[in-house]
């Protein structure tokens, strides 16, 4: 229920006209804020709003005006500008080539697309872009805006696109460190404007490529698509383990190709369980089987993606839950980011709790400032540490504290620097255990 509720931030109430008792029909106006606009259950917060007002006896109209956030990202840090105003970025993964990963990315776009949300694709498989197949926007080649030399996307059907197939130079043919360097300049001087949902096509494998798209991107969330075979789940787990190392969290499996029905039965011809062994290995919380079916792959080939094609099929309402899904554990992964550290002032300490963990602990931020382990702390050569104990006063605040990625916050301390804690590191600190009480101040009733 938490993930449901992770929609709906706050609402906003007023009344129109003068005092109630002086309107023959009272009219009541208000606003309900979401986190996201394709909130899953958008309507059924609608619809009780209307029905908690309308039975108070006074009230004879109820008029409930949805909104959503605007688009921004939790993360803190020197963001690209590009990528300044996206909510949520998604890469869909696979590590292994011919698994239908690019079918998956797109009709999870177009899904969330449909659920309200603005939504962009980022291709990035430069060696054979799949994207130009996929779609059929109106304008195939990427433009550049002049004045600010950013790239102007595709748009097909609401959604933005950038590939390099959109560049009309076809397929590259080039070295790693080139690659990775085009990579970077699509994703982040592409103008993007406000996005709620970024979904990245991740290209196969686990190398450069893969690593440079993941610390230029503060991912929200990973997608990992895999087919029944045994050699699909090696290269998935060598994947998903990545993506543990970066500390992105994989919150759904998609086993694609799974089974067809004929003559009222199902059959597996490729076997069983690679997703389900993903499952269990790797505690990813939910997997969605995909069947095999000829229009999926028809569709992707015609530049109509399934979903839009047929969006009353079998195959458009697994990608439903797919995106409910999706939707859910990106607004829990945002509030457990985003309260994962903050300082408490009443008891002058920093209050920890790290993402998927359930314990709480507290620190000295002075103890925080002294073993921060940056370049201006620690000599890189000899690991000597330049900071001694007696620098750091024992009074020091934090001024700041934003949440980095999801692995880290950003400190900002009196003295202007900005300390980089991995959450990894605070675990190790030493902490507070003897905590005074907050100081309650006491009014005097004479």
């Amino acid at each position: 229920m938490s993930g449901l509720l992770g929609c709906l931030t706050h609402s906003h109430a007023r009344v129109l006209g003068p005092s109630l008792q002086e309107l023959p029909q009272p009219e009541v106006s208000f606003r309900l804020e979401l986190t996201t606009p394709a909130c899953p259950i958008k309507d059924m917060f609608e619809q009780k709003a209307n029905e908690v007002v309308a039975a108070l006896p006074w009230v004879k109209k109820v008029n409930v005006k949805m909104s959503a956030q605007p688009a921004k990202p939790v993360f803190a840090g020197e963001l690209p500008k590009g990528l300044q105003s996206i909510s949520n970025i998604i890469a869909v993964s696979s590590c292994k080539g011919g698994v239908g990963k690019s079918t998956i990315a797109v009709n999870l776009a177009y899904t969330l697309a449909g659920m309200g949300a603005r939504v962009g694709i980022f291709d990035a498989d430069v060696y054979g872009p799949s994207l130009p197949t996929m779609v059929s926007p109106e304008n195939r080649l990427l433009e550049m805006n002049p004045e600010t030399r950013t790239i102007l996307p595709a748009e097909y059907l609401g959604v933005k696109l950038v590939s390099f197939g959109f560049t009309g130079q076809g397929r590259a043919i080039m070295r790693g460190p080139m690659v990775s360097g085009v990579i970077n300049q699509l994703l982040t001087t592409a103008e993007w404007g406000e996005l709620d949902y970024l979904i990245i096509d991740m290209p196969p494998g686990t190398g450069d490529i893969q690593l440079t798209l993941c610390q230029v991107a503060p991912l929200t969330a990973a997608v990992i698509v895999t087919t029944p075979q045994k050699l699909a789940f090696i290269d998935v787990a060598k994947g998903v383990r990545m993506f543990s190392k970066l500390k992105v969290p994989c919150v759904a499996v998609v086993e694609n190709m799974c089974y067809f029905d004929a003559d009222g039965k199902r059959y597996y011809p490729f076997g069983k369980g690679s997703g389900t062994q993903v499952v269990q290995q790797f505690g990813i919380p939910h997997l969605f089987d995909l069947p095999i079916r000829s229009t999926l792959s028809a569709s992707g080939d015609s530049g109509t993606p399934e979903v839009v094609a047929d969006p009353q099929g079998d195959v458009a309402k697994i990608f439903q839950d797919l995106g409910v899904c999706v939707v859910q554990q990106c607004a829990k992964i945002r509030q457990q980011v985003s309260t994962a550290v903050s300082y408490d002032k009443s008891i002058k300490a920093i209050r920890v709790k790290v993402p998927d963990s359930d314990d709480e602990f507290l620190l000295h931020p002075a103890t925080v400032r002294r073993n921060d382990r940056s370049a201006q702390s620690v000599d890189e050569w000899t690991g000597e540490q330049k900071i001694q104990y007696g620098d750091v006063p024992e009074d020091i605040e934090p001024e700041d504290i934003r949440p980095m990625g999801n692995y880290a916050v950003s400190i900002t301390w009196p003295d202007g620097f900005n300390q980089i804690a991995p959450y990894d590191q605070l675990e190790t600190l030493e902490r507070l255990v003897d905590v005074p009480e907050p100081t309650v101040a006491k009014v005097n009733a004479s």
